[in-house]
C-alpha cells in the first residue's frame, strides 16, 4: 500500500497503531477528546518518565506536514529507545489538533520531485481565525472542544516543552519561542542549512515579538498573554497557556516550497517605494476578487462548504488592515524583508480565490471558472517571481524532528 507523503487524518491513526503494535512496551495510543464534528483526537505517547514533552500537529488545516513529523519522531524512538532514556522525558504527540479542518483541506498529495503549486491550492482550506483551535477566546467566550482538550493535556502534563509543528506553502523556515533557550537558535539555523532550507530573516508573524535574526522570534519579557493579530482578531493562544507551568513553547515553521530570497541580506535602495508596492499588490488583487465575487458568497452555499465561504470572506475583509499593519512597521532595509512580505501579499488573495472557488463549486460554475483561472495565474506568477524550489517532505519533517530533539536536549541539560 502506498504511504502518503502527507498522511490524512485516518492514515495518521492507522500508522500510529502500527507503530504501537511494533513497540507495545514503549508506545501507546489514546483517544483524548473529540472535535466539533465528533472526530477523535489521538495522543501517541512514547516512554514513561516524570518529565514530559508535548508536540502538537495539525493545528492549521492547510499544514499536514506536522503529522508526518510526529510519526517520524515516534518511529525513531521506537527504533532507538536509548534516545528517550538519554533525555529522561516521556514524549506525547497530538497527531492532529483540527481533524475537521484537515478533512476539509485534504486531497492534495505531492508527487515528488515536481509537485504543482496550482494543484496544491485546488483543495486549499484554512479556517477563519475563531475556528483555529490554537486560539483561545477572551472570557466569557467558550473555547472550541479541540482547544479545551489541548489545554487539559497541557495542565495534566505540565511539559518542559510544547512544540507546535507548522508548515507554510512557500517561503522560509523560522521558529517562535515563548522564551529564550540558549543554543536553540544556532542549532535550528545549522539544521536548516544542512537541509538546504532558507531561513526567513524577518518573518511577518509575531509583529510584537523580539526578532533574533535570522529566523528566530522570541516573546519579549513582560508580554501579555494576548496578542493582536494583523487581522484584528484578539485571542489568548494555547502557546501562552502553559507558561504558568514553566513550559517553553516553540513553534517550528517549515516551507513546502523554499524561497531563497527571504534570506537575502543585501540592502534595498528605496525601501519606501518597495513598501508601497506591497500594498498595491495585496489591495489590487483584493479589489479584483471583490469585483469577481460581488455578493455571490452571500448566496446559498452547502452547509459542509460554509467554512470555506466564511474563511474566504474574512481573509478578503482583513486585507486592508494587514496593509495598514505593514505601513506602521519601520521598513526593513534588506531584500529578504520585502521578499517575505511580497510573498504574503500574494498568498492572501491566492488563498481567497482557492477557497471561494471551492465554496461556489456547486452553485456558480461560471464564477468558479474565473476564480480557477486566477489561482492558476497567481500560482504561476509566484513560481516565476520567487523561483520556488520544492522542499522534499523528508527535509520538511527533518527540520521539525531535529529542532525538537535539539531543543529538548538543551532544555534537559539545563535542568
Amino acid at each position: 500500500m502506498r504511504t502518503s507523503l502527507y498522511p490524512a487524518v485516518d492514515e495518521l491513526e492507522r500508522r500510529a497503531r502500527a507503530l504501537v503494535r511494533a513497540a507495545p512496551g514503549l508506545l501507546r495510543l489514546e483517544k483524548v477528546g473529540q472535535s466539533r464534528a465528533g472526530r477523535p483526537l489521538w495522543l501517541l505517547s512514547a516512554g514513561h518518565a516524570d518529565r514530559h514533552i508535548l508536540a502538537v500537529a495539525g493545528a492549521h488545516a492547510n499544514e499536514p506536514v506536522g503529522g508526518a513529523s510526529a510519526l517520524r519522531l515516534a518511529a525513531l524512538f521506537a527504533g532507538r529507545p536509548e534516545l528517550l532514556e538519554r533525555l529522561g522525558c516521556a514524549w506525547h504527540f497530538l497527531l492532529c489538533l483540527d481533524p475537521d479542518g484537515a478533512h476539509l483541506a485534504h486531497g492534495w498529495q505531492p508527487e515528488e520531485p515536481e509537485p504543482s503549486l496550482t494543484e496544491c491550492h485546488r483543495g486549499f482550506y484554512r479556517p477563519a481565525f475563531a475556528r483555529q483551535p490554537e486560539s483561545l477566546p477572551l472570557p466569557p467566550g467558550e473555547p472550541l472542544p479541540e482547544s479545551a482538550t489541548l489545554v487539559r493535556i497541557l495542565d495534566e502534563l505540565r511539559p518542559l516543552a510544547q512544540f507546535t509543528l507548522h508548515g507554510i506553502e512557500f517561503g522560509g523556515a523560522f521558529v517562535m519561542m515563548t522564551r529564550t533557550v540558549p543554543g536553540v537558535a544556532d542549532a535550528f539555523r545549522r539544521t536548516a542549512a544542512r537541509l538546504r532550507i532558507p531561513v526567513d530573516r524577518h518573518p511577518v508573524d509575531g509583529p510584537d515579538w523580539r526578532l533574533d535574526p535570522p529566523g528566530v522570534l522570541v516573546l519579549p519579557d513582560g508580554h501579555g498573554a494576548g496578542e493582536r493579530d494583523p487581522s484584528g482578531f484578539v485571542a489568548e493562544s494555547t502557546w501562552f497557556h502553559p507558561r504558568r507551568h514553566g513550559t517553553v513553547t516553540t513553534l517550528i515553521e517549515t516551507p513546502a516550497w523554499a524561497v531563497p530570497s527571504v534570506s537575502d541580506a543585501r540592502p534595498v535602495t528605496d525601501p519606501d517605494r518597495a513598501a508601497a508596492r506591497l500594498g498595491e499588490v495585496l489591495l489590487g488583487r483584493s479589489r479584483e476578487l471583490a469585483a469577481v465575487l460581488g455578493t455571490r458568497l452571500d448566496g446559498a452555499v452547502p452547509e459542509e462548504l460554509a467554512p470555506l465561504r466564511d474563511a474566504a470572506r474574512e481573509l478578503l475583509g482583513v486585507a486592508p488592515s494587514i496593509v495598514d499593519s505593514w505601513a506602521a512597521e519601520e521598513p526593513g532595509l534588506f531584500r529578504g524583508y520585502f521578499a517575505t512580505r511580497g510573498i504574503s501579499a500574494r498568498r492572501i488573495p491566492l488563498r481567497v480565490a482557492a477557497m471561494a472557488s471551492r465554496a461556489l463549486a456547486r452553485t456558480d460554475p461560471r464564477t468558479v471558472e474565473i476564480l480557477d483561472d486566477l489561482v492558476r495565474e497567481w500560482s504561476q506568477e509566484l513560481e516565476k517571481t520567487y523561483d520556488l524550489r520544492w522542499v522534499p517532505v523528508a527535509a520538511q519533517t527533518g527540520l521539525h524532528v531535529r529542532t525538537m530533539l535539539d531543543t529538548a536536549r538543551l532544555l534537559c541539560d539545563r535542568r
